[in-house]
């Protein structure tokens, strides 16, 4: 009997969405096929490459930014390519036909076409759901009915060295993925049980993208000054704080990239090991034998190190050895799970540490926040309302000079994107980062030891020409970079 499946919405991203890389499966995992020939499901086929058009479209009016990527793509080699609403279509295709291998590969190839970072395949009462985290927020993909759901989780599981009769408990895996063009995808599976069966979320990871430079993540101005203020300190403890999520391990990276040089040893101590850079010793922690941030620290100071980074600090322990490799001349990276800059000196304290080896030990804390750009294929200026102009105006009084160019408060001018099919009509594409970076003063560190609240230590910070994250926010706005509702959600 033949079971009639509803064929799931229209794509979220039409004909002009950007053209992406067929998926094929590295050595390392069992290859992609399709069902075996006689079997009742029937097959789908893989797409076929499609060529390039070869007679040019009409002329028509182009943007800047068009012409910028023309003028980037001009010269280069033209590869075959699929094209990325036909693999919308094949992912259709293949939930309707059943064709689970077909079905898994396409999502996949969909998901790195649009620049995915997280998949979620979510079982429901009745269906499956699939949404895809872009520029962190998660948008509904597609639907498929739940009877097929067994089957993709027995693939997946297969796909990423997981045991596929084990579904009492959470699993984590690991797939890796090479397309065609050379690039080296690596996605972390997890699995969770839930009352409607296992729900599975992978983490796409870029392993060939390069890491960018600080000033690509945001930093600019003032910030940046500080930043290359504590990349030549000899030692002391610097830390990256903010919610899970916020970017924080990309500034690690970033900050690591600059210190990477042959006259110093770094060692890393991660959980998990993100990305891998040559010059550097990456260990990965294993909390089921008791190697974690604690003991990798203590070995670290019998391995000779320069510079130490560690993924994260949750406990006592680990901040005190930190600070003790700090004060006998090691130069200390790690995140801490913080609201604000000045909000992580109370935490540390909390922790039980001193105030005396705090204020000796801490050199910087960057405080940080993830934000969604203007699409600039769509992108317009308009004037805000007079109150938000005064509110900005207010906000931004007393701000350095130097981080910004201060003639813009004189007319103010915001951005937003109209929506197109470059942004999936919602005006934002991409994202940076928003700053806060706080440096141990005198007056901070003097506070610190008379334990005072928050409130004076953060007008100590901002006297010392500390920038808020709302300030950093408000002037990246104006500056036409991001919308300013992604200020308001991102910052309390």
């Amino acid at each position: 009997m033949d079971t009639q499946v509803e064929t799931p919405p229209a794509p979220l991203v039409d004909e002009s969405t950007p053209a992406v890389q067929p998926l094929t499966q590295a050595s390392t995992t069992p290859a992609v096929q399709s069902p075996a020939q006689g079997s009742a499901t029937p097959a789908v086929e893989a797409p076929a490459t499609q060529e390039l058009a070869s007679e040019p479209p009409p002329p028509k009016a182009v943007t800047p930014a068009e012409e910028e990527e023309a003028s980037t793509e001009s010269g280069k080699k033209e590869e075959p390519k699929l094209d990325i609403n036909h693999i919308k279509e094949e992912l259709q295709n293949s939930i309707i036909a059943g064709n689970i291998p077909q079905l898994v590969l396409h999502m996949i190839t969909y998901a790195t076409g649009i620049e995915v970072s997280d998949i979620h395949i979510e079982p429901m009462e009745k269906i499956v759901r699939i949404r895809f985290r872009i520029d962190g927020v998660l948008r509904l993909i597609i639907e498929y009915p739940s009877n097929i759901h067994p089957a993709i989780v027995s693939r997946v599981k297969i796909m990423s060295g997981l045991k596929i009769d084990e579904q009492r408990v959470p699993q984590d895996g690991r797939m890796q993925i090479t397309t065609e063009d050379g690039k080296n995808l690596d996605l972390r599976v997890s699995t969770l049980p839930t009352v409607n069966g296992e729900k599975i979320v992978s983490r796409i990871q870029d392993k060939s993208k390069t890491i960018p430079d600080l000033p690509n993540l945001g930093i600019q101005g003032e910030n940046m000054k500080k930043m290359e203020r504590f990349l030549a300190l000899p030692n002391g403890v610097i830390l990256v704080t903010g919610p899970t999520g916020s970017g924080k391990t990309n500034t690690l990276y970033s900050t690591l990239s600059r210190l990477n040089t042959v006259g110093v040893n770094i060692m890393t101590f991660e959980d998990p090991v993100e990305y891998q850079m040559d010059g550097l010793s990456q260990s990965q922690m294993k909390p089921d034998i008791d190697y974690d941030f604690a003991s990798g620290l203590r070995t670290a100071l019998r391995q000779d190190p320069d510079i130490i980074m560690v993924g994260e600090i949750r406990d006592q322990e680990t901040i005190e050895i930190a600070i003790r490799a700090a004060l006998t001349g090691h130069l200390v990276l790690s995140t801490i799970h913080t609201n604000s800059a000045v909000g992580t000196l109370t935490r540390i304290t909390d922790m039980g540490v001193k105030g005396f080896l705090i204020a000796s030990a801490i050199r910087g804390i960057i405080a940080q926040r993830l934000v969604r750009r203007v699409c600039k294929y769509c992108k317009e200026l308009y004037t805000p309302e007079p109150k938000l102009v005064e509110e900005i105006k207010k906000e931004l009084e007393g701000v350095d000079p130097n981080h910004f160019d201060i003639k813009k408060l004189e007319n103010i001018q915001l951005a937003r994107g109209k929506g197109c099919d470059k942004c999936g009509d919602t005006g934002k594409k991409g994202r940076m980062g928003i700053f806060e970076i706080m440096e141990m003063d005198r007056e901070v560190g003097s506070l610190i030891l008379k334990n005072a609240p928050d409130t004076e230590l953060m007008d100590a910070a901002k006297k010392g020409g500390m920038i808020t994250l709302k300030q950093d926010g408000y002037i990246k706005a104006i500056q036409g970079d991001i919308p300013i509702e992604e200020v308001y959600r991102v910052v309390q």
